[in-house]
């Protein structure tokens, strides 16, 4: 008997919610380019077809996918300072981007944004306002701070190690494979830093977020 609606036992029918929960999962184990409406249907126990009255097509899944992205993200409350507000909103952002890679290219791609998404924006801009930014220094700050949490979290996507054991490894074998006095910055950079005991690329994110919400602090100030 073919599979239904209601799912391999009979007793679990599908929802929206169901249907886009099974694609992130299925996004996070095997990347985007695996998710076909096929695949998540075998994945639920149902026909391809039936995912359809949930979702209009793959375009509108990958809107609710990137919309529960953005609702794992800690949004500023009221009664916080404007810096702190973003600086956690920044941290948990890289997280959650870190829980879900295949994400990081369409959180700001998405034409049809939801209602997480929608709040997510309008939050960190009315905390923004609500700092005493001005609209036009609200939008540099907004680009600026979105620009480093998606690029640190591609190029950190991107590294070829993910522990700091492997991170050492990679180091030994570039520094290896140098010849020696040729490149001498590079050498000491490898050598005095990521061969370091407790090394880790991750420690980076919060430096430089540190760096930006300062400078944002000067340019409020001076405004």
């Amino acid at each position: 008997m073919p599979p239904t609606d209601a799912g391999p036992t009979g007793r679990t029918r599908l929802s929206r919610e169901r249907v886009l929960r099974a694609a992130v999962a299925l996004a996070d184990s095997g990347g985007i380019e695996s998710l076909t409406m096929r695949r998540l249907g075998e994945d639920l126990g149902v026909e391809a077809m039936s995912l359809y009255k949930h979702v209009a097509n793959k375009d509108a899944l990958l809107d609710g996918m990137v919309d529960l992205v953005f609702g794992e993200i800690e949004l500023p409350s009221g009664d916080t300072d404007w810096r702190t507000a973003m600086r956690e909103r920044a941290v948990s952002g890289r997280a959650a981007l870190t829980r879900h890679p295949w994400a990081t290219a369409l959180m700001q791609s998405r034409s049809t944004p939801g209602p997480a998404t929608l709040r997510h924006h309008d939050t960190v801009i009315g905390t923004l306002r609500q700092g005493g930014f001005s609209v036009e220094l609200t939008a540099h700050a907004f680009s600026v701070l979105d620009s480093y949490i998606y690029g640190f979290a591609l190029q950190e996507g991107s590294l070829p190690f993910d522990t700091p054991e492997e991170a050492e490894e990679v180091g030994r074998q570039m520094f290896a494979r140098m010849p020696a006095g040729e490149f001498p910055h590079l050498t000491e950079l490898t050598l005095q830093h990521v061969l370091q005991p407790g090394y880790d690329y991750g420690h980076e994110f919060e430096y430089g977020l540190d760096l930006i919400l300062d400078g944002l602090d000067r340019a409020l100030r001076a405004a």
